[in-house]
């Protein structure tokens, strides 16, 4: 199929790598001319595992390619893939601006029968705002399609080409057969293609991210009860996850979730709830929890340096909100840096991605190394923020060597907390006595 996906970010770019694997023509088109040229020289905007590859192989092969005539690839593809972010606005709701602008100029440039599927985080009812519009600029015929992604970062090629499942939302059965067959490459052991309704599949999308979310932040809440009682989190997990019908997956308690979905998409179900006299009270409270958690940990480190917060320096392993992206926003790394900086402390930090981004962010208030332990030689003690893999099994001489005091704040529960004081470390984390 030839195919025109556009909004060449996280999402566009990640299914148009995977559509153009599987045999698929894509074009690739965004209004950005510098990104469209960094990657027409092989430069990826973002890290993720395994996709520069894809790009530059389907690229060699003709597959794939990029532009910024969108009304080129209106008239090339009979399907078009809309990727285009959708920010939180102000309000907390979704800002989809964007999405509306694209399908204004889309309607514009068909001269006959299209297929427009948004992969783009959309609130429920965009669908019926969407068709409207086209339908006011042309009386050439096209279906819409809700086709949400379920990526995550750090494995996302790895679960395009895997996935779960696949929603689709079209109540026609012509566009089912259409999709049914753009998606049979990745369904050899079995199809999990889900037909339902665009509202259905719009919701879903919110569903599942904030089920997520959810379910983190009730794990995250439990350890500030474990501290309490001297209960052990990783325990409590332990239990609670071998029951079948909760099970282990995002029951691990830390700092706090961030990136660029779960916080984005519980403000906009927030906002959708209040919006239609629906109040989503859970979800309120799961946006509270995470605040509160991210607060928590960096109270604890506040704490132990009272009244020497302008004579203490801290080492930060970790800067990105997740292991294998350079992903910062609503980092909790980013969250607590900044109360560790308003307090006078002076930050030395390192991250294997998410360092330049980072000091962006910060308004370059920090400094970083070059490495991990770069950063150790003379701090007063180190924080770690994400479950980097090289951070499991570190040298704990070499970190008790370089440190002033040998004390870890640990917002990922990476060590064991006895195996840490029998190598004469003080070491706070999370729900751990």
């Amino acid at each position: 199929m030839k195919i025109a996906v556009v909004g060449i970010g996280y999402v566009g770019l990640v299914a148009a790598a995977g559509l153009s694997e599987s045999g698929n023509h894509i074009i690739c088109v965004d209004n950005d001319e510098n990104k469209i040229k960094s990657l027409k020289k092989g430069i990826i905007p973002i890290y993720e595992p395994g996709l520069a590859e894809i790009i530059k192989e389907n690229e060699k092969a003709g597959r794939l390619s990029f532009t910024t005539d969108l009304k080129a690839a209106v008239d090339d593809c009979k399907l078009i893939i809309l990727g285009v972010g959708t920010p939180s606005a102000d309000d907390g709701s979704a800002d989809i601006s964007a999405v509306l602008d694209v399908c204004g100029q889309i309607a514009e440039y068909m001269k006959d029968y299209r297929i427009i599927i948004t992969k783009s985080t959309v609130p429920v009812g965009t669908y019926k705002k969407v068709t409207e519009l086209i339908k006011s600029k042309t009386k050439v015929r096209f279906d819409y399609v809700s086709n949400p992604e379920f990526l995550k970062e750090g494995s996302a090629v790895a679960d395009f080409a895997k996935p779960d499942r696949v929603i689709i939302g079209t109540d026609n059965p012509d566009v089912q057969e259409i999709m049914k067959q753009l998606y049979s490459p990745f369904m050899r052991k079995g199809s999990r293609i889900i037909f339902m309704s665009p509202a259905s599949a719009e919701l879903t999308k919110y569903a599942s991210n904030v089920m997520l979310a959810t379910r983190i932040s009730f794990m995250n809440e439990l350890s500030g009860l474990c501290d309490k009682f001297g209960a052990d989190i990783e325990e409590v997990r332990a239990g609670v996850g071998s029951d079948p019908r909760i099970g282990n997956s995002f029951l691990f308690a830390g700092v706090g979730f961030g990136g660029s979905c779960f916080p984005k998409d519980v403000k906009a179900l927030i906002h959708i709830g209040r919006e239609n006299n629906c109040r989503m009270t859970i979800v309120e409270a799961v946006q509270q929890a995470n605040y509160v958690q991210h607060n928590r940990f960096a109270d604890k480190i506040l704490n132990y340096f009272k009244g020497r917060e302008n004579k203490t320096i801290l080492a930060v392993w970790g800067l990105a909100f997740k292991a294998k992206t350079d992903d910062v926003r609503e980092s909790p790394a980013v969250w607590c840096i900044k109360k560790f900086v308003q307090s006078g402390m002076k930050i030395r930090a390192f991250d294997p991605e998410a360092m330049e981004t980072a000091k962006t962010v910060l308004n370059n208030s920090i400094e970083t190394g070059k490495d991990d332990y770069s950063i150790l030689s003379g701090a007063d003690g180190l924080v770690i923020f994400t479950e980097w893999q090289q951070f499991r099994m570190p040298d704990f001489d070499l970190i008790k060597e370089k440190l002033k005091k040998p004390v870890i704040f640990d917002g990922r529960n990476l060590y064991e907390p006895a195996y840490m004081k029998k190598m004469g470390f003080e070491y706070y984390c999370i729900g751990r006595p």
